[in-house]
């Protein structure tokens, strides 16, 4: 059932909010710059494993156990770039504390996942504290083919998936036409040996990392954060598969008290 199915639904997830805090902002994530605003990254540093790590996964893995329609999509064209990023991450993960038995992946909160035991999207879904959306080209835009998405910050999937940049930002109010060719310009240029990175912070009045909502929801804008009761940052990247070119767009997020 979709979150937006019905408003039982909606309540059940509201009564089943879950929080999960940082101590503290990391220090690169404390100053944001305009859009596009992004910087170079360092091969090996795209992905993250930090303090939040145990919670976040528990609750990652109960929402692509429980709401897996809402978390998780991918269309037929993403197949190459699915096992692409799997293989690209199965690489980095002894560097980031994990193990490897076979086709066991143990990880740093002691659970052990078989990556036999379902699609790869979901299982980097279940092991990583990332959020990672693919977009590959088609026309003159960057199009959504697939994502695992357990912590949308006040946008839902299921009204991206499928859609090209220009669509999936139109209601974000900064994202203005000027700058939706700025950032289609920089998708076009990145390259596969330098990844990319932004951040952002926005002000949340609860702390739960599962915030999906429609475009046409008057509560989908969140506030300043000086004036809110939780800071919320995305530590965003962006880097090219060399094989199938296709984009991977990674989220890892953050949510402290103000």
């Amino acid at each position: 059932m979709s979150f937006f199915a019905d408003k039982a639904g909606a309540t059940a997830h509201i009564c089943a909010m879950v929080e999960v805090l940082h101590k503290a902002m990391p220090q690169d994530l404390q100053a944001t710059n305009p859009l596009p605003g992004m910087r170079p990254l360092k091969d090996g540093q795209w992905l993250r494993v930090d303090e939040a790590y145990a919670s976040q996964m528990a609750y990652r893995r109960r929402l692509i156990a429980e709401r897996r329609d809402d978390v998780l999509w991918q269309s037929d064209a993403a197949c190459a770039a699915i096992a692409e990023l799997f293989d690209r991450v199965q690489e980095k993960l002894p560097s980031l504390g994990f193990g490897r038995a076979g086709h066991q992946i143990h990880c740093p909160d002691g659970v052990v996942i078989d990556d036999q035991q379902d699609g790869a999207l979901a299982i980097l879904g279940k092991t990583l504290q990332e959020d990672f959306c693919i977009l590959q080209k088609q026309g003159d835009e960057h199009v959504l083919t697939a994502a695992v998405l357990c912590f949308p910050a006040s946008w839902t999937l299921a009204e991206k998936a499928g859609r090209p940049l220009s669509d999936i930002h139109a209601p974000v109010k900064d994202y203005t036409a000027d700058i939706a060719k700025r950032v289609q310009r920089m998708f076009n240029a990145v390259r596969a040996e330098q990844p990319l990175w932004r951040n952002n912070m926005l002000g949340y009045a609860d702390p739960d990392l599962f915030q999906p909502r429609r475009e046409d929801d008057p509560d989908r804008q969140a506030g300043k954060a000086e004036t809110s009761p939780y800071m919320r940052a995305e530590r965003q990247c962006i880097l090219r598969l060399p094989k199938t070119s296709a984009l991977v767009f990674t989220i890892h997020s953050y949510v402290v008290k103000s």
